[in-house]
């Protein structure tokens, strides 16, 4: 069995969705509809406005962590950095690692969205 896919909620869609808009393209996903994006595998992370008022994220709370995605070495890094940057998100520095490399995000939300590279053995991950 493989992972089909991830559906989001979203405390604000209109607010969240730019942000997700940007970045997944640069990742390699393709927008398959509206709200929706999916990898070459056919995994799809599906955004959709949430109808229930709930908590805000918190990193070690209950639930869902962050999103992690790979990107095939450092200058792609770079170039996400940069594209994110150009479109207005706020970008943190690239943490560098023995192992690899990572740029965690936030979404509108906080949420944290790791892009990294790394070594096989992937250590620093997450």
């Amino acid at each position: 069995m493989k992972l089909d896919h991830i559906v989001i909620l979203l405390a604000d869609l209109d607010a969240g969705l730019p942000f997700y808009a940007t970045l997944l393209p640069l990742i390699g996903l393709t927008r398959v509809r509206d709200h929706v994006w999916a990898n070459e595998d056919g995994v799809h992370l599906d955004f959709r406005q949430a109808t229930q008022p709930g908590h805000a994220y918190q990193r070690a709370a209950p639930g869902l962590n962050h999103l992690g995605f790979t990107a095939p070495d450092r200058a792609a890094l770079e170039a996400i950095r940069a594209a994110m940057a150009a479109a207005g998100f706020a970008v943190p520095e690239i943490q560098d690692y023995p192992d690899g490399s990572a740029i965690f995000f936030r979404d509108a939300e906080g949420m944290r969205v790791e892009v990294g590279t790394y070594d096989a053995a992937g250590s620093s991950r997450g």
